[in-house]
């Protein structure tokens, strides 16, 4: 992670100096001052008039210092605040190169969201989108996106992949668990990775824990500290190892899938993992290569999302005790009924419990893992009177959103009382894992793990936890990967 950062500040100072470069050589040359802004799209008069207030900032530069600036500090939506104060929800800005329509109004973002390739297709750095591939799930469009957005999404709703993800959670969290000792410090972030990991591989690809996993876990470290570093391709560059890295992963993943063809795939058999899924599927377009490249990244989550989720979980209710006392009683209750009635707990047992399903949502609205989404406009698009030009980027900022009180008493402060007998999934205030057609299909996926890692852990320990703080830039994550002191209940049962 320290290197993602140390890539992205190397961008920002390189920048900096061109920017110093191009604004002397402006100088000498008696040009305006903002004749380096060449890669914004020009406007009619009358586009400009509809134009969304606000301020593109330096030349080339445009916002994106003070923008960074504000997400590394405490208060990382302040960047947002302050132009909320001056232009309104919906303003224009200049951050990371390129021209942008900033919307932190729930509705407004909801649209874009919703619409096809035709209006928004999705924007991501160069680095990303080198690492990605042309055929990654999360840069194509149209039919062949949606197919394969919903037969994934289908899968992941299944109540087979529910049962199985279950068992392997309740599996890999014992086997964390019992490793743990009250003399040693535990690093939360640390253990959830390597669960959510496991579990996520397993899903995609029926990979069990061993030596190739290892490997694959190796090499996917590396992989993405790519995500953030200098769309610069050459040997020795952090994005050519990178991908050099994903070259590698794809090869195992290759020999998973030829093993999966000569031993036959039948649609008469459920599918076991996302790989199965694909392969059973008739289309032509569904190649091994582009099942090789998605399954890589499908694997982000792993590393990033539902980690961070369960790490958070812990974080806020070590800071609210009464929150915790209620989860643990509700999970105890469940932990002891089940053992009475000599029956396994079950993935709806799980998700059945409510204060454990808000403190979640909680966690979610307050952790703000997925900040916001980027897209492209392929045409001029009006949205309550605010002009959206072609080429323009469109930043859809949730942060804004689950942190305004306008939508939410006292929003920084954890309250998962306030989502006690609230309908959450039509919410236009609460979009977590994102919207339209590019909502996340492992939603239910992440509460699933999120519920049994939390069910286990208060159930089992009391802990103490080590002062840490959240960091919000460029990834949400613990500044110490929230270490914590631990011992065993008494009181199991």
């Amino acid at each position: 992670m320290m290197e993602m950062i140390g890539s992205f500040w190397i961008v920002v100072f390189v920048t900096a100096i061109l920017f110093c470069i191009k604004f002397l050589y402006s100088k000498t040359k008696t040009k305006s001052k903002f004749s380096c802004l060449r890669s914004i799209p020009l406007l009619k008069k009358s586009h400009q008039q509809q134009l969304p207030l606000g301020s593109l900032g330096w030349p080339f530069l445009g916002e994106t210092i003070e923008f960074v600036s504000c997400a590394c500090s405490d208060r990382p939506q302040s960047f947002m605040d302050s132009r909320r104060r001056m232009y309104g929800k919906v303003f224009k800005s200049h951050i990371f190169g390129a021209p942008t329509i900033v919307s932190t109004d729930a509705e407004v973002s909801r649209f874009v969201l919703q619409s096809d390739a035709k209006a928004f297709v999705p924007f991501y750095p160069k680095s990303l989108t080198e690492l990605m591939g042309k055929s990654s799930i999360l840069r194509i469009n149209g039919s062949l996106q949606r197919k394969i957005h919903g037969l994934i999404g289908s899968f992941f709703k299944s109540p087979h992949l529910k049962d199985q993800i279950t068992r392997d959670m309740q599996n890999y969290v014992q086997q964390s668990m019992n490793k743990w000792r009250d003399d040693h410090l535990i690093y939360i972030q640390d253990e959830t990775k390597t669960i959510a990991f496991r579990v996520l591989v397993k899903a995609l690809i029926s990979l069990n824990p061993g030596e190739e996993m290892e490997l694959l876990k190796k090499q996917f470290q590396e992989f993405i500290l790519g995500l953030m570093s200098l769309p610069v391709k050459v040997p020795g560059s952090q994005l050519y190892r990178s991908l050099q890295a994903k070259k590698r992963m794809v090869k195992i993943v290759h020999k998973i899938i030829q093993s999966k063809r000569v031993s036959g795939i039948s649609s008469s058999i459920v599918s076991k993992d996302v790989v199965d899924v694909l392969l059973n599927d008739a289309s032509d377009l569904l190649t091994d290569d582009l099942i090789a490249d998605n399954m890589i990244d499908m694997m982000i989550p792993g590393e990033d999302s539902v980690p961070v989720l369960m790490t958070l979980a812990v974080k806020y209710l070590s800071d609210c005790p009464a929150a915790l006392n209620q989860l643990t009683e509700e999970n105890m209750k469940l932990k002891r009924l089940k053992a009475q009635n000599g029956e396994e707990l079950i993935w709806s047992d799980y998700l059945s419990l409510p204060f454990t399903q808000s403190v979640i949502t909680e966690t979610l609205r307050m952790g703000n893992i997925i900040i916001g989404v980027m897209r492209k406009a392929m045409k001029d698009i009006e949205i309550k009177g605010y002009l959206i030009p072609k080429g323009w980027c469109f930043f859809a900022y949730f942060r804004s959103v689950h942190l305004d009180e306008n939508h939410y008493d006292w929003p920084y402060h954890f309250n998962p009382w306030r989502w006690q007998g609230k309908e959450i999934i039509s919410s236009y205030n609460f979009t977590p894992f994102g919207g339209g057609q590019r909502l996340c299909p492992g939603l239910d996926l992440a509460r699933l793990e999120a519920s049994i890692f939390l069910h286990h852990f208060v159930t089992n320990f009391r802990w103490v936890a080590e002062d840490d703080t959240i960091v919000n830039f460029p990834t949400v994550r613990m500044k110490k990967r929230m270490p914590i002191w631990v011992k065993r209940r008494e009181d199991s049962y």
